[in-house]
This record gives C-alpha cells, sequence and structure tokens, in this order.
C-alpha cells in the first residue's frame, strides 16, 4: 500500500499539506494527512505531520501520541525528536522534553532549532546557565537568529542582568509569528535622544500590563521630546493621561500624524538605561476617581457581611496568551483562602474565566463583579475600595501595583522575567508581595503560603493596608513569548 501511495506521490500530498498547515488552514491540512494515513498508516513524515497540526488545534495529547509513533517507526529521524521536545514542554514535561532534545542534539549538534528548543526548556526549569549556554550557543551558529536572542534576553532580565537583556530584548519583534510594531515605514527607531523640534510616536506594544507598567517612563521622554504622541487602544488613554497629561493619544495608525521616529513603551527601559537602582517613577502614579471609589465602596458595604477583609482576587489571564497555561489556575485552587473565617471575595475576574463561578462553594462569600467592570476606571476604583488584591500574573496585578495598592501575586515556577528571582517584593512596584511556585505546576504550596499569611496579625502582614486608603507610595530614584509553531 506505501509504494502505491508514493507512486502517485506521496511527498507532493505531504508538500501540500504542510502548505495548508503553515497557511493556518489547520482542518484542511489535517483532513488531506489522515487521506494519506488511511492508504499508509505507517507513514512517519505523515505521522509527524499530522502531530504537528494537532498541536496547533490545541490537541496535545493527541500530538504527542502521533509523533511518538513516528519516532518508533523511523528513530533515527532526527527532526521528530526536535519537533517533539517544544510540545513536551508546552505540556510541562519538561525532563521528557530535555530528554528528546538532547537525544536530537546528539545526532545533530550543530541544530540551531534544537537548541534554541533546549533553551526555553531550561528556562522552564529555571536553569538559567544552561539557558543561556545553549541560546550562545545556537548564535554562534547563526548570530542573526531571533529566536536564541529572545530567550537569551529573558533569562539576563530574569537574573536582573539588564544592561545586556534590554539590548537582546530588542529581537522579540523579529521572532516567527510576531507581530508588526507598525505599518512599514521609513521613519527610525528612536534612539533617547533629545528631540526638541520633532515628533515622536510611541506605541503602547504588548499586552495591557506592559502598557501599565512601561506607560512610567512617558514623562521621561516628554522631558526630551518637544511633541509625544502615543499610539494606544482607547482602554489605556485615561491611564497615560494620568502619568503625563502632555502626549497626543490616538488609537488608529490613520490618526497618527506625521512623526520623526517611533519606539515602543517596552523598549524605554532600555533607552533610559534602567538598573535595578533606577527604575523611575513615583508610586503610586496611577489613581482611582474619588467619586467612583465612594460609589463602589457603598456599594461593597450594601452586598459583603460587615466587619470582614475585603479580598479581591484573578485566578485566569487571557486564554490565548502563549503562557497562559503556566500563569493561569482553577478557581478551586483558592479553596484554602475561602476557608478562611473573616474573609469576603471579590471576583475581578474578566473573561471565560468568570464560568468557574457557577461551581463555587466555599465558605467565603464571593462577590462577581467582573462583567460589571467596564474598564480600567472602574477596575481601579474597585481596587481602591479593596483592602488587598490577589491575583495570578495579569494587568490586574501591575494596575494594582501601579496603584500602590497592596497585591499579592502569584507566580509560576519560571515567572515572567520583570518578576525577577526569588525575591518576595518587586521594585517595580513596592506595594506588591509576590508568592512563588516551589517547583512547577504546584499551585497548592503557593494558596497555602497565601492562606497562611492571612492567617496571621494584621499588623503583622507586610503591604496589607485598608479598604479606606492606598498604602504609602515609595519613591525610587531614578511579548510575548514566540509562539510554539516557530519552534516545531
Amino acid at each position: 500500500m506505501r509504494r502505491r501511495l508514493r507512486s502517485i506521490s506521496l511527498n507532493e500530498l505531504l508538500r501540500v499539506a504542510g502548505e495548508l498547515s503553515e497557511a493556518g488552514k489547520l482542518s484542511e491540512a489535517e483532513r488531506l494527512l489522515d487521506h494519506i494515513l488511511s492508504a499508509a498508516p505507517d507513514e512517519p513524515l505523515a505521522l509527524h505531520d499530522k502531530g504537528v497540526v494537532l498541536f496547533r488545534l490545541q490537541r496535545h495529547q493527541a500530538a504527542v501520541e502521533t509523533i511518538e509513533r513516528a519516532v518508533s517507526l523511523a528513530p533515527e529521524t532526527t527532526v521528530f525528536r526536535r519537533n517533539l521536545c517544544p510540545i513536551y514542554e508546552r505540556m510541562g514535561r519538561y525532563d521528557d522534553a530535555l530528554r528528546v532534545g538532547h537525544e536530537a542534539l546528539d545526532r545533530a549538534p550543530d541544530d540551531l532549532q534544537t537548541l534554541y528548543n533546549l533553551a526555553v526548556v531550561y528556562y522552564r526549569k529555571l536553569e538559567l546557565d544552561k539557558t543561556i549556554a545553549c541560546a550562545r550557543r545556537a548564535l554562534a551558529l547563526d548570530p542573526a537568529a531571533p529566536g536564541p536572542h529572545f530567550q537569551l534576553a529573558e533569562a539576563l532580565l530574569l537574573r536582573g542582568e539588564f544592561a545586556e537583556g534590554w539590548s537582546e530584548y530588542e529581537w522579540r519583534y523579529r521572532v516567527a509569528d510576531a507581530p508588526p510594531l507598525l505599518p512599514s515605514i521609513d521613519r527610525p527607531q528612536w534612539d533617547g535622544a533629545p528631540l526638541p523640534d520633532a515628533t515622536l510616536l510611541l506605541i503602547a506594544d504588548q499586552g495591557f500590563g506592559d502598557a501599565i507598567q512601561f506607560c512610567r517612563y512617558v514623562p521621561w521622554v516628554c522631558a526630551r521630546c518637544h511633541h509625544v504622541v502615543v499610539v494606544a487602544d482607547p482602554i489605556l488613554h485615561p491611564l497615560i493621561r494620568q502619568v503625563h497629561p502632555a502626549p497626543e493619544l490616538v488609537d488608529r495608525w490613520d490618526c497618527c500624524p506625521p512623526f520623526t521616529a517611533y519606539c515602543p513603551l517596552s523598549g524605554l527601559p532600555r533607552l533610559h538605561g534602567t538598573t535595578l537602582d533606577t527604575i523611575p517613577g513615583t508610586v503610586p502614579y496611577l489613581r482611582a476617581d474619588p467619586a467612583q471609589t465612594r460609589s463602589w465602596r457603598a456599594r461593597l458595604q450594601e452586598l459583603l457581611q460587615p466587619a470582614t477583609r475585603r479580598v479581591g482576587i484573578v485566578w485566569a489571564g487571557r486564554p490565548t496568551h502563549k503562557n497562559d497555561r503556566n500563569r493561569s489556575m482553577n478557581l478551586s485552587t483558592l479553596a484554602p483562602i475561602a476557608a478562611l473565617d473573616g474573609i469576603s471575595l471579590v471576583s475581578l475576574q474578566k473573561g471565560s474565566g468568570q464560568v468557574a463561578m457557577a461551581d463555587y462553594f466555599e465558605r467565603a462569600p464571593l462577590l462577581n463583579l467582573g462583567a460589571e467592570i467596564a474598564d480600567f476606571a472602574d477596575m481601579m476604583a474597585v481596587v481602591e475600595a479593596l483592602d488587598l488584591i490577589v491575583t495570578v500574573d495579569t494587568a490586574v496585578a501591575h494596575l494594582a501595583g501601579a496603584m500602590g495598592k497592596p497585591v499579592w501575586i502569584l507566580l509560576p515556577y519560571s515567572p515572567d522575567w520583570r518578576w525577577l528571582l526569588e525575591r518576595r517584593d518587586s521594585p517595580w512596584y513596592p506595594a506588591a508581595r509576590l508568592f512563588r511556585q516551589p517547583s512547577p505546576g504546584d499551585w497548592n504550596s503557593v494558596v497555602r503560603e497565601v492562606a497562611n499569611a492571612l492567617s496571621e496579625p494584621r499588623e503583622s502582614q507586610p503591604f496589607l493596608g485598608t479598604a479606606n486608603g492606598s498604602c504609602t507610595g515609595a519613591q525610587y530614584s531614578s511579548f510575548a513569548e514566540p509562539d510554539i509553531a516557530a519552534r516545531v
């Protein structure tokens, strides 16, 4: 049967299936591969290619089983192991990912993609020396490879080695499948030099949390540039306006005036020369509207049990985020917090994560405000009216941090670079307290630690304020991970 299929050009069918997959036509690619496998069920290349398609369709376990079968049928085909490595990594099977990655590397010691895959896996295991070694070895093979540059940046920044880290971070927009920063233009990226008689375009790139974190640099930019325009989602405009009144705010490319140079907000720390000791800005640099806060506070007074601590919770981020599997948890995992006496929980959860509330049956009352919070102005007013925010790594964490509100941030074992290593505090947000997984995927230990901290006497709890006002701010002296498809 395999010979007869080859006579009608197996390679041609596989080529077409590959083109469909790369074009995002995954269902069509799967149908064609199923057609091939119905005639040749033991064809390793078809099994491998179907496994890649299954993974892109988010059918992870089926993808692993399919490519594992391809490996068993063609054990000497290095690319099968190489591509199985990042799929194991995405599923959290880090030891398996390292095993097949090194098996591939043993067969092809100079395979850049395998080195990059291993760099990512070592980052997940917080073996950063090995991450950096793999990335540098890959870059020795191809100095212009964006993926290894980006992984090197994440490892360096996570270790607080900002000088080289910021430089390497500039490669983030060159990784495969990264959306363009802005439409094609002939203007240069800003080099940080003063522009007294020109217009600078700032771009609120990446996610809302990044924009909240990096908009602190806008006053520094405005001191160097005569006319600053910020292009951002309109939901961010009120926040940017609070930070500095001067920039012109637009929400569409066709509304941008002519400009001399541009810069993403996330590129400003590099131009500023930021170190751990020179993070700019006074916290809080965002504040809730007093009238909105009074309104929400009165509503909470009506809806929540009196004399209880009001704790806002967020347990999940945006599902489409590349690292959401690691950074989000289930609402049920927060049960040890919900079992405490004297606690009223307020859900600030937005999006699809809200459906979990239908199965909530814990001791502490849980008030769902997610659907009623229309924008960041609402969110800030609610946050201001609460005693504490407990959240995974989402925009709410950054918002509360920028407001100087007590926020306890629950972090995966290998966190985003901005939270650094081992620290319980954050130089970006002085009122934040960080709770870290002791091992990959161990949210239960994190939540137990939070519950124990909430059980301590209030006066012994660092960074815990009252619902009547923010804690005192402190003065500090002045993307997106590449798509998995790029690695298989």
